[in-house]
C-alpha cells in the first residue's frame, strides 16, 4: 500500500501536534507549516491533500489556497472559525474539497481525511466517457440529468459536468428517490456514512450549494435541487 503524503499549514502548534499524535499509527506521511509561506514552500507535486487552516497570520488560508489551485487540483481539507462561510471561502470549496469548523473532533478529522482521498483516488481512476453496453443499465436519468455510476459522469443537457465524488453521491440520492424529501441528516449519514453531527448540517448544504452551481442554470432558483422549507432537500426535474 503506497503511503501518503499530507501537507498542515495551521499556524496552532497544539493543532499540529494533535493531528502528529492522531497519525502516528497510520500510513501517512506529514509534512508541517505554521504558515501560508512555508507550505507553499513545502507544496510539492508530491502531496496528496492538504490541511489549511483559513485565518493565519500573513498570508491567509485562503491566498494559500489559491496559489495551491494554480498547481494542483489535490483535496483541500479547511480548519475553519464557528460560523466562517464568506462567498470567497465558499468559493473554493469545490472538487472533493471539505473543512471542519473548531474545535474539532480528531477522529472526525481523521474521517474526513481518508474520505476525501478514496474519493479523490476514485476521481483520478476514472474512465473514458464511452459506455457498453453491459454498462447501460447503470445510467440513472431524471429529466435533464443523465448519471453513468459506474464511471461517476454526470451530463446535463448532454453538457458534461465535472462533480466530485461526495457532489455525484447526493445528485444520484436524490434522482433515484425523486418524490422524497431528504433531511441534511438523511443526507449525510447516507452519503459521508457517518453519525451525524451539529456541525454536519453545514457540510451537507455547502456541497449543495457548489452542486447547485455546477448543474443549475440559476443556483438561486435551482431547477433540479430544491429546498423543501424546513424539511430539506428533494430532486425535481419538471417546472
Amino acid at each position: 500500500m503506497r503511503q501518503y503524503k499530507i501537507l498542515i499549514i495551521e499556524d496552532s502548534r497544539e493543532i499540529r501536534e494533535g493531528i502528529q499524535l492522531l497519525f502516528r499509527d497510520e500510513r501517512y506521511q506529514l509534512l508541517e507549516a505554521a504558515s501560508g509561506g512555508k507550505g507553499l514552500e513545502l507544496f510539492s507535486d508530491e502531496i496528496d491533500l492538504v490541511v489549511l487552516d483559513i485565518m493565519m497570520p500573513g498570508i491567509s488560508g485562503l491566498r494559500t489556497c489559491e496559489e495551491i489551485r494554480k498547481r494542483s487540483n489535490v483535496p483541500i481539507l479547511f480548519l475553519t472559525a464557528p460560523v466562517q462561510e464568506s462567498d470567497r471561502f465558499i468559493r473554493f470549496m469545490t472538487d472533493g474539497d471539505d473543512y471542519l469548523t473548531k474545535p474539532f473532533s480528531y477522529v472526525e478529522l481523521l474521517a474526513r481525511i481518508k474520505a476525501l482521498l478514496r474519493d479523490y483516488a476514485h476521481k483520478e481512476k476514472s474512465a473514458s466517457p464511452q459506455v457498453s453496453e453491459a454498462e447501460f443499465q447503470s445510467l440513472v436519468k431524471e429529466g435533464d440529468i443523465v448519471i453513468n455510476e459506474v464511471h461517476g459522469e454526470v451530463m446535463v443537457n448532454g453538457v458534461k459536468k465535472e462533480l466530485s465524488h461526495t457532489e455525484c453521491l447526493i445528485l444520484l440520492l436524490l434522482m433515484k428517490n425523486p418524490q422524497k424529501v431528504f433531511s441534511t441528516k438523511e443526507i449525510y449519514e447516507s452519503v459521508w456514512r457517518e453519525p451525524f453531527l451539529h456541525i454536519s448540517d453545514n457540510t451537507v448544504m455547502v456541497h449543495v450549494r457548489n452542486l447547485r452551481k455546477k448543474i443549475e442554470d440559476d443556483p438561486r432558483n435551482p431547477k433540479y435541487i430544491r429546498n423543501v422549507r424546513g424539511k430539506g432537500y428533494q430532486f425535481g426535474a419538471d417546472d
